[in-house]
């Protein structure tokens, strides 16, 4: 029986969704192979071993009472490999023998605790720290596609600092390049949190801050009138891609509300396409992954392009979302993984990146 430890929470935007997940992901998790070590940290980032009921989780329930919470961090050294449990004026060491931060957002799908998981030696579901960190970052994704030949939207990109000397010139190059609608994008912010659709300068302008409000650097991408597509894709060095699903989104385009709260999105597995159109989104999906670096999990993004059937590459999310309606298990399932094979499938694809 090998100690997986699972964090959720996490001071992040996206914080409450974090809860959601990880109450799926603890719920699945094959109880014959795995001691599950509930790991909650809280929006202010105070880490805490959580002992209680798991349907607890959402809404921070999870907190109530003080008898199930221990205070915890992760040891640095290789040789402890684990948890220090703190009780008393001392401490004692948990063993992890793998990790899954199922943490969306900043400080969670960013590189920072994939960063600290690779310092204490521990292995963890899904991309590195660098790979995360380029992920994360939507400008880096993006000239990182470019430079992998994958075909995406015209963007820009630009910090506030230089926006706030001269905002007229970045709001006139960007109409200029990349014509109306536009949609702005903090860079480093998930689950379309902060994101807006402008159709003008006036629009543009109110964008852009709303932007800076989550970041201190935006994308400006140009708008696809297409069909939204999501890809699921699994593996290490040679990662399968499930089939590909659509989305129908209830608002303007998939935003946060049309994600997690508004259930009235419809989602189409599979995708509304040729089965020939899907194969090749399938084989994207894994071109996409592999030229970013990732293991373990991400799911890859696309436009399907009105005009044209041109597969255009969106977005890629390397923690994406593990609620009971979220994309990622729901196309493996489809697929033919199960929710809980596929979680084992990600232990073991941990336990294999990091040789243990």
């Amino acid at each position: 029986m090998k100690n997986a430890l699972i964090f959720f929470g996490g001071v992040s935007s996206e914080h409450d969704i974090s809860l959601i997940s990880a109450k799926s992901v603890i719920e699945n998790v094959p109880k014959d192979k795995y001691n599950v070590i509930a790991v909650g940290i809280t929006k202010d980032g105070e880490w805490y071993k959580y002992d209680g009921d798991v349907s607890l989780l959402p809404g921070e329930k999870w907190l109530e009472d003080s008898s199930k919470l221990t205070r915890v961090m992760l040891s640095p050294s290789h040789k402890d490999h684990g948890l220090m449990v703190f009780n008393g004026g001392g401490f004692t060491l948990l063993h992890i023998d793998v990790a899954f931060p199922v943490l969306h957002g900043k400080n969670g799908e960013d590189g920072t605790i994939q960063g600290l998981l690779q310092i204490a030696g521990i292995p963890f579901v899904g991309c590195d720290m660098l790979s995360s960190a380029c992920c994360m970052d939507k400008a880096v994704t993006n000239a990182l596609a470019d430079q992998a030949g994958i075909s995406q939207a015209k963007w820009t990109s630009f910090i506030e600092f230089d926006y706030r000397q001269d905002p007229d010139k970045y709001i006139s190059s960007a109409a200029e390049k990349l014509g109306f609608p536009i949609f702005v994008k903090p860079a480093n912010a998930g689950s379309s949190v902060g994101i807006t659709k402008a159709v003008d300068v006036d629009t543009l302008r109110n964008a852009i801050e709303i932007a800076f409000r989550e970041d201190r650097k935006v994308v400006l991408e140009e708008g696809i009138t297409g069909q939204e597509v999501e890809c699921a894709v699994l593996g290490n060095d040679d990662p399968i891609a499930s089939i590909c699903g659509e989305i129908v989104p209830c608002n303007d385009f998939y935003d946060f509300d049309a994600k997690y709260i508004d259930a009235s999105s419809e989602l189409h597995i599979p995708a509304r396409l040729p089965n020939e159109k899907i194969e090749e989104i399938m084989r994207e999906a894994r071109r996409v992954y592999k030229a970013m670096g990732c293991s373990g999990l991400a799911r890859v993004d696309f436009f399907v392009r009105k005009s044209d059937g041109k597969i255009m590459f969106n977005e890629l999310n390397t923690i994406p979302g593990f609620t009971s309606i979220s994309m990622y298990p729901k196309l493996f399932e489809v697929s033919g993984v199960p929710y809980s094979e596929l979680i084992d499938r990600l232990f073991g694809y941990a336990l294999e990146k990091w040789d243990v």
